[in-house]
């Protein structure tokens, strides 16, 4: 149990999130810990190489405008409450 660094929910279940995807060289790279949820949602909306391109930091994940949406949200949620995260439909596309 720890904190989610972009949402800032205590007590949830998080992992580790590479900032710099690690099939793209990040695996020596910095981290962050994200709610599962979260790490789900960053992935069901963004391919790797798009992470790779503009989200690589912590400030970058939170101003996006899709995330940040999310962010807001989930902050609301309980800290036990799991989402069932689906791609976006641009993500299912390529």
């Amino acid at each position: 149990m720890g904190t989610c660094e972009p949402c800032g929910r205590q007590q949830v279940e998080t992992t580790v999130h590479h900032l710099f995807p690690k099939e793209m060289g990040g695996t020596f790279g910095a981290t962050a810990n994200l709610f599962i949820s979260c790490q789900k949602q960053i992935h069901a909306l963004y391919t790797n190489e798009e992470i790779a391109a503009w989200l690589t930091t912590l400030p970058e994940l939170r101003a996006d405008e899709k995330l940040a949406s999310f962010i807001k949200w989930i902050r609301k949620q309980p800290p036990t409450k799991f989402m069932k995260i689906k791609k976006s439909r641009e993500r299912r596309q390529k």
